[in-house]
């Protein structure tokens, strides 16, 4: 077996310097590592609410494991304003080509005996559908989460933001029941303070 070096490591551990949301002022930084971990842990939850409350029958492993990949673009591309990227639709299209050129790229840095196990994780167009539907709604409510977690700091670049993706959320709840079950479940803690959430489980326990 030749073993030759690969870069799709380094490309990797460059994913904490990539800022998302730089063209607006954040009280919390955040990079698109971190998103991509949030967005995991979100997407893993929602596999296991659905196929234990709504017969589901997703595996929540390999679903968590496509959303740490969701964004391996942007290790190409960087961050780019959703506002920008939807401008309109010809621009989308010819952004979106640019991003599965992006993906390609990542996967041909991995050896050839391993592109086949990895296609269906950073190639986007190659997520089977049911598990791509479920990382994209993880990766609304990880936005929709730092929304609320700014405006909490009274940081108005984020009230366009909030109410953009109000109505998706919405729509998706009606769509997904495990994003509605997600919502009313976990979604008010997640922009408390220490203090609040200090005792908050052993209390609902008594």
């Amino acid at each position: 077996m030749e073993k030759r070096p690969s870069t799709f490591m380094a490309w990797i551990v460059r994913m904490p310097l990539i800022k998302r949301w730089a063209l607006m002022h954040c009280f919390k930084k955040e990079n698109v590592s971190e998103h991509c971990h949030q967005t995991a842990v979100i997407a893993h939850l929602l596999a296991v609410i659905s196929n234990k409350f709504f017969e589901g029958q997703v595996d929540a492993d390999r679903v968590a494991v496509t959303a740490l990949y969701h964004e391996i673009s942007e290790t190409k591309l960087q961050d780019l304003n959703s506002k920008t990227k939807y401008l309109n639709p010809e621009f989308t299209r010819q952004y979106k080509r640019l991003e599965h050129m992006a993906e390609e790229e990542c996967l041909m840095t991995l050896p050839e005996e391993l592109r086949e196990e990895f296609r269906a994780l950073v190639i986007q167009e190659a997520v089977p559908e049911e598990c791509r539907k479920i990382v994209k709604a993880a990766d609304t409510l990880a936005a929709y989460i730092k929304a609320r977690d700014e405006l909490r700091f009274n940081n108005a670049e984020f009230v366009k933001v909030r109410e953009s993706f109000e109505p998706k959320l919405k729509q998706l709840s009606e769509e997904l029941p495990e994003v509605r079950y997600f919502m009313e479940v976990f979604l008010e803690s997640c922009t408390v303070t220490v203090d609040e959430l200090t005792g908050v489980d052993s209390r609902d326990r008594a």
